[in-house]
């Protein structure tokens, strides 16, 4: 029998329960010597650690600095996923001569994981921005292109046969039939864009940049520093949800201005 939703203030309630669990089990581990605290401090420490390295610099930069560093190249590589791979999709769901061209490439591509783009990176870049842009645009294209192009595959039928009823050319017919109705399918993809874009940044800084919290994290490490590299984990988790949570906002209301389902 399928229960009833639980109200905000029920998932509220289960998943401080989660998170006081789960800090919980942290801190016995390491309270207990179960893990060695210089393996694992205790969640004190990395909280001290977290506002200590907010004022204070390391590896050449407080944690907002690295931070603001890292958002930089994470905004480049995404945006320029979005810019090539949404008009891509489009035209390829329209086009089918380009589609047959551009898909054989496309899927031998896109199961490349970002990070096995890391030595092409550091070989022709370095330690330049350009290295982890590209890793970034690596693991954030797929899906902006694979969204744009299902979006503009699946528009209605009528839609289209009305638009060429009146004579509508090629680039109207994308702009003004396409692209609408495409929306809630791009929006989507731009939200698993952006995650998968954290996701490769991270992993790219901590091989091919000289700054950001990846760069931070791996000189920690480097230092046997374990509060530094946890306290730059937490700020990698939170960046990365305040930017799911801001585009959850904005596709819910999206589809609620298009009518359909949040």
């Amino acid at each position: 029998m399928q229960s009833s939703p639980l109200r905000l203030s029920e998932k509220c309630a289960w998943g401080a329960l989660g998170l006081v669990g789960f800090l919980g089990l942290w801190a016995a581990l390491s309270a207990f010597g179960i893990v060695p605290r210089q393996f694992l401090p205790s969640p004190l420490d990395v909280l001290t650690r977290f506002v200590h390295l907010l004022t204070n610099p390391f590896a050449g930069a407080t944690l907002p600095q690295h931070l603001a560093s890292s958002f930089q190249r994470y905004a480049y590589g995404v945006l320029l996923a979005a810019f090539i791979g949404v008009p891509l999709g489009l035209l390829m769901g329209w086009f089918r001569w380009l589609d047959d061209i551009v898909t054989p490439l496309f899927d031998g591509l896109r199961f490349i994981a970002p990070i096995a783009w890391v030595p092409f990176a550091a070989l022709w870049f370095g330690v330049g921005i350009g290295g982890p842009i590209l890793i970034i645009f690596a693991g954030a294209f797929p899906p902006c292109l694979i969204n744009a192009y299902r979006g503009a595959r699946f528009v209605e039928p009528r839609l289209i046969e009305a638009a060429r009823m009146l004579g509508t050319g090629h680039l109207r017919m994308i702009l003004e039939i396409l692209l609408p109705a495409a929306t809630p399918s791009i929006v989507s993809g731009l939200r698993v864009s952006a995650g998968l874009g954290w996701q490769s940044l991270v992993g790219a800084e901590l091989i091919v940049a000289a700054a950001g919290v990846g760069f931070m994290m791996v000189q920690a490490q480097a230092n046997v520093a374990t509060p530094t590299v946890m306290a730059g984990m937490v700020a990698i988790g939170l960046v990365g949800m305040a930017i799911d949570v801001m585009l959850r906002q904005g596709e819910a209301w999206l589809r609620r201005r298009r009518g359909l389902q949040a």
